[in-house]
């Protein structure tokens, strides 16, 4: 006769089996057990829900650029004259942002700002632009969450689907390429591009002509 402890039973043993770990099998370092659920005060998490529920009504009527610059500023932004925020740019915290005059968000620009940011003037984030001031500390079994802050100089170009990491500084007047992934900082005046990104080359900045476009 079979061993019964070899039976099949369907699919039940089989999830009790796969569930066992293997023999020799690493320990897990990170423990998410141990992650702190909620890392914020009582007062952000009230702002935060308020904010939300600003960002899924008002926020999003067309064309209201003004309207959308004195929301960001009664939630305690610094918001330069003429900037343009589109109705599908995202601002976590506006507590924690800051944009100068005539810079612009452009269409599904998260600005996840955990830790502050802070754009120059004459800056635009392209459309579907990642800017993530917020990590783990990945080195600590609990993944304590970290907020860095970001700054992105004055006269930048950020293209479109690029992703701007925690702790980085874009120096005035940089470049920086459709998709790409910055880490480090990136000096003022350079183009740079790629995952990671890098400085390719210089900004040419000749300008016979100072009239508008």
């Amino acid at each position: 006769m079979p061993n019964e402890s070899h039976q099949t039973t369907g699919e039940p043993q089989m999830d009790r089996v796969a569930a066992r770990p293997a023999a020799g099998s690493p320990q897990v370092f990170q423990r998410l057990d141990r992650t702190a659920r909620a890392p914020y005060s009582l007062r952000e998490r009230l702002l935060r829900a308020l904010w939300t529920g600003i960002n899924q009504t008002v926020w999003r009527l067309p064309r209201g650029w003004r309207w959308r610059r004195s929301l960001l500023r009664a939630f305690g932004a610094k918001v330069g004259h003429g900037a343009v925020i589109r109705a599908s740019a995202k601002v976590f915290h506006p507590w924690l942002f800051e944009i100068g005059a005539h810079s612009t968000l452009g269409a599904g620009v998260m600005i996840y700002n955990l830790g502050p940011i802070r754009i120059g003037d004459h800056t635009v984030l392209s459309q579907d632009v990642f800017v993530c001031a917020g990590t783990h500390d990945y080195t600590l079994p609990f993944l304590p969450l970290l907020r860095p802050p970001i700054v992105i100089g004055s006269g930048v170009w950020v293209a479109a689907q690029a992703f701007i990491g925690p702790n980085v500084t874009i120096g005035d007047n940089c470049v920086i390429g459709a998709r790409a992934v910055v880490t480090t900082d990136i000096q003022p005046g350079a183009v740079a591009a790629g995952n990671p990104a890098r400085v390719i080359k210089p900004r040419k900045m000749d300008a016979p002509d100072q009239g508008r476009c």
